[in-house]
This record gives C-alpha cells, sequence and structure tokens, in this order.
C-alpha cells in the first residue's frame, strides 16, 4: 500500500487510534477515509476498515461485501494480495450470522487465493486464520 495515498494514512491513522483503545477516534478516522475514496482500491481499503467498528454483525458483513465488491472492481491487480484477507473477514461475517455454506465458500476461496499474498508473517497469520477457519466450519 501506498503511504502517500490520502486514504491509506488515514486508516494508518485509524489503526493507531485502535492500538490506543481510541475506538471512536479510529471509527470516524476510517469513516474520513471511506469518504475520501476515488477509486474502488481506496474504497476496499476504507470499507475493510470500517467494518470493525460497526455495531451489528449485519453491518459488520454489509461493509465486508462492500470491501469485496469493491476489490473486486479494482481494474489493475492492485486488490489482489488484499483479496484473501476480505475473504476471511467476509467469511468470519456469513458464520458469526449462522450461514456456514457461504462461509465456508469465502474460507475456501481465500484459501484458493493465498497464493496471491507475498511472503512472510502477514501470510503466515493469514494462511493460519484461514485453516483454523475451514477446521470450524467442517
Amino acid at each position: 500500500m501506498d503511504p502517500n495515498n490520502p486514504v491509506v494514512r488515514l486508516c494508518t491513522e485509524g489503526m493507531l487510534a485502535e492500538s490506543e483503545g481510541r475506538q471512536s477516534d479510529a471509527r470516524r478516522l476510517f469513516l474520513e477515509a471511506w469518504n475520501a475514496r476515488v477509486d474502488d482500491y481506496d474504497g476496499c481499503v476504507a470499507a475493510h476498515y470500517l467494518a470493525r467498528h460497526q455495531d451489528s454483525a449485519a453491518e459488520i458483513l454489509a461493509w465486508n461485501l462492500t470491501a469485496w465488491r469493491c476489490a473486486q472492481a479494482v481494474p489493475d491487480g492492485r486488490a489482489g494480495a488484499f483479496q484473501p484477507s476480505l475473504l476471511l473477514n467476509l467469511g468470519h461475517s456469513y458464520e458469526t450470522l449462522g450461514d456456514e455454506s457461504q462461509a465456508r465458500r469465502c474460507f475456501e476461496e481465500a484459501k484458493a487465493r493465498i497464493g496471491d499474498v507475498p511472503a512472510g508473517d502477514y501470510l503466515e497469520m493469514l494462511a493460519d486464520g484461514v485453516a483454523r477457519a475451514l477446521s470450524r466450519i467442517r
């Protein structure tokens, strides 16, 4: 992600606010990021973080779906490495709402796309999350 992108910068500030326990500031920053988006990539990033600050499982699902739809609309592949994470979150939303079939589909698709994520700690964390999610659903 480009740290000079205004949406990424706002989301980074939001993550810092989260880590400091300032949840209302984080939500405000993520909403600012959403309002500042200029393309589907920006929308994907902002919606991903906004999903974490919703009051109900249905609202979380709606934002996770928005993030996924935005990622799918990015024409140049920039969102490719982000998609397994989005699918994991989307699957978790479906799992929380009791739709195990949709959850399983998302988790399996996340597993199929895990190769799009660069090697490193993030990949390992994501692969572990997908494996644990699939084991819960089976």
